[in-house]
């Protein structure tokens, strides 16, 4: 089970009314979200510098200097750092805060409004990025302003790295973790957050501490061909085609980590009675197969019990009256922590049964071992949720997707997603799909979070305030 571990007495002159959010600043942090929106920060469009440049700029106004902050360019867009200095009285390394400055492409013709601008309706705001990730952004943004012109002064440095290509290549976060090695850990906007029961019910907050490794594989068949009028049985298609629906038969063994086992237990209170059953069973007894028979059918619980793969594109052949020469597959697969690529490759090649299949790794993929949530970390986050959420309980989590956090637990540092958002039951905030959503009271809600954690984090004790 979870510690319960009670207020740190470093929180005794920061009560949680003495920062809630202003009138003010929350209209301000809406500016933000309407600026960040404009900017057309995809990949096509290519407006991410633009919009490190306005955050650079609301930055300077408030007071940090301009050698505290720095564009960093890499490929084809730019990351963003901004040091908040401390005075150094804790002796510790400084925390980052990291965030995704990019966003998904967005069709206007697909969505209702025009994803480019903030629109608010019936209680909703929408916007591409308006949950992934510039609400992170915007969030960690305003927090660092309003501490500045507070007069906070950390005990130690808290460093912004946002990053400008988490939807695609990452070299920006590659980059900013170059630039940001010895850092004690990171805390990542861009994943985490909870789940609001209702009043009166035990909400849950899930914590991300793992990530499963993201890695592409190329499966080509090669073929002599010919004409089409004398179809032969040895074609590229078709071979690709048995090799696939082995692919797609075949299940990676069952594995399970303390993280997942963790929110598993939390995950039973509120399941189902038969899901319910089955993951305490497995938590009880893990790789339990009468548990398995029922998780397994649940694609969500499924991802993360063990590694997936998956075919997500194809092509082949040259012309329509040409048996093919070549067929590819683009595979795509998460692992589980633990697991390299290699592994996983070598036993997809296992698989298909096809020494004649060729399998090419496709960029670079990053092996990220899990990260172990320590007692102050677990309880700054309890102690900044419980201002909202009386009853709550926090459990971490692994991640079936991918986040910047891949490369920083990569690099040494500990890192953990902790994002300020809440959804409820009948919530559908559709992040890279059409018309991404997010609610009003959650935006202003989650205001106060970073500030709450920064102070029991980085605060003075309060007998030397």
């Amino acid at each position: 089970m979870i510690s319960r571990i009670a207020f740190a007495a470093a929180l005794a002159a920061f009560s949680s009314s003495a920062f809630a959010a202003t009138a003010e600043e929350e209209a301000y942090a809406r500016f933000l979200m309407e600026k960040a929106i404009s900017y057309k920060s995809t990949e096509e469009h290519g407006e991410t510098r633009k919009l490190a440049e306005f955050l650079a700029g609301e930055f300077r106004k408030a007071g940090f200097a301009a050698a505290d902050l720095e564009i960093v360019p890499a490929g084809k867009s730019v990351g963003l750092t901004v040091r908040y200095r401390g005075d150094g009285s804790s002796g510790a390394a400084p925390i980052l805060f990291l965030g995704h400055m990019d966003v998904v492409e967005a069709d206007p013709k697909d969505w209702t409004y025009d994803p480019f601008t903030l629109t608010e309706k019936d209680g909703l705001l929408h916007g591409r990025g308006v949950v992934d990730n510039k609400y992170g952004v915007v969030d960690l943004t305003q927090t660092f302003i309003r501490l500045k012109k507070s007069g906070f002064v950390p005990a130690r440095d808290l460093i912004i790295a946002f990053s400008g290509d988490e939807e695609t290549g990452m070299e920006t976060t590659r980059a900013l973790v170059e630039k940001l090695k010895g850092a004690a850990y990171a805390l990542n906007s861009d994943a985490g957050g909870g789940f609001d029961a209702g009043e009166g019910k035990t909400s849950v907050y899930y914590i991300q501490a793992a990530e499963k490794t993201y890695a592409t594989f190329e499966v080509t068949v090669k073929n002599s061909g010919g004409h089409s009028s004398q179809p032969r049985e040895d074609n590229a298609i078709y071979e690709l085609g048995d090799a696939l629906k082995k692919i797609q038969q075949f299940r990676f063994p069952v594995m399970w980590n303390d993280i997942t086992l963790r929110s598993f237990a939390v995950d039973a209170e509120t399941a189902d009675d038969e899901t319910a059953v089955a993951l305490r069973r497995f938590v009880e007894k893990p790789g339990d197969k009468k548990a398995l028979k029922t998780l397994e059918k649940q694609t969500g619980l499924n991802s993360v019990l063990r590694t997936t793969c998956v075919a997500t594109m194809l092509k082949a052949g040259h012309a329509e009256n040409a048996l093919p020469q070549t067929a590819t597959a683009t595979v795509n697969c998460r692992i589980f922590p633990g697991v390299s690529v290699a592994d996983v490759q070598a036993e997809l090649a296992r698989v298909v049964e096809n020494d004649a299949i060729e399998f090419v790794t496709l960029d670079d993929p990053v092996e990220s071992p899990a990260s172990t949530l320590t007692p102050e970390i677990e309880a700054a986050v309890l102690n900044a949720l419980k201002t909202r959420y009386p009853n709550i309980v926090a459990v971490p989590y692994m991640e079936a997707g991918g986040t910047d956090g891949l490369h920083f637990r990569r690099a040494g540092i500990p890192t953990f997603a902790i994002g300020s958002l809440f959804l409820r039951e009948g919530d559908e905030p559709n992040y890279h799909g059409m018309n991404e959503n997010l609610r009003v009271d959650a935006f202003n809600g989650g205001l106060d979070h970073w500030s709450l954690i920064i102070k029991e984090l980085a605060g003075k004790p309060a007998a030397s305030e």
